[in-house]
């Protein structure tokens, strides 16, 4: 009994970080927060309202899935893949994601060819009218969902943080107008998931993760001290007050 009460102080706990823990998630995805910015417990406890202590917990989670690291006497920060980090990045999803493509095609039904096509076109538009968030945002859901056809669950989440270590990569390394991946790529993809080719298809996948390593630029930024109140202004956890 008191082990299930642990667990559902727990889980209360978690849940009610949620919403500032994927506020971050989805500012470091979306590159609001770039690679080196420093994240101070006491200006995101203000901004949030909620105790640094909290706080401090969903650093923690966020640290945990590599998105950001804890610098002794120095704090958090928005992470920054090393060269060989990002390169392993690329290399990891390319293995991972060509692998399960045998699976995908497997149970590959028009509603899937359907939604990726829908999540392409958003993509496209959103590199139309500049929207980088959306661009990023969209790219990575695409691969998320392609991955997701073959049922395989643990990999669809697998992929899911894959995506979003390669959006700081990204960040980090890309060109300043590079956001997500090359579009073109993706028709070539859901065109060849069509014609159910896997052979071309695994090819297709591989030249698509050469050509964004291909065009990283490694050199490195400095760390930055984002405006949080700005960036976080319409955060609706805002009003409950410390905890």
């Amino acid at each position: 009994m008191k082990s299930e009460t642990g667990l559902r102080m727990a889980s209360d706990l978690i849940d009610k970080d949620e919403p500032i823990y994927q506020a971050l998630m989805t500012a470091i995805v979306e590159h609001q927060l770039p690679p080196g910015s420093k994240l101070p417990e006491e200006a995101l406890s203000d901004v949030f309202g909620i105790s640094r202590t909290g706080i401090r917990k969903v650093l923690q989670r966020l640290a945990a899935v590599q998105m950001i690291v804890l610098v002794p006497k120095r704090g958090a920060q928005v992470a920054t893949p090393s060269v060989e980090e990002a390169q392993d990045i690329f290399r990891t999803r390319a293995l991972v994601e060509c692998a399960n493509l045998p699976a995908v095609l497997d149970r590959c039904q028009p509603p899937h060819l359907a939604a990726l096509e829908k999540l392409n076109q958003q993509e496209q538009r959103a590199h139309e009218i500049h929207d980088g968030a959306a661009a990023i945002r969209l790219s990575a859901a695409f691969h998320v969902q392609l991955q997701a056809i073959s049922g395989n669950q643990v990999l669809t989440e697998m992929v899911t943080r894959l995506t979003q270590r390669s959006s700081l990569v990204i960040a980090a390394w890309g060109a300043p107008w590079q956001q997500g991946c090359r579009c073109d790529d993706h028709d070539r993809l859901i065109d060849l998931i069509r014609k159910k080719d896997p052979q071309p298809l695994d090819e297709a996948m591989r030249q698509h993760f050469a050509h964004i390593v291909a065009s990283l630029r490694f050199e490195r930024g400095g760390e930055t001290l984002p405006d949080f109140a700005t960036l976080f202004a319409g955060f609706s956890g805002k009003a409950r007050g410390k905890v």
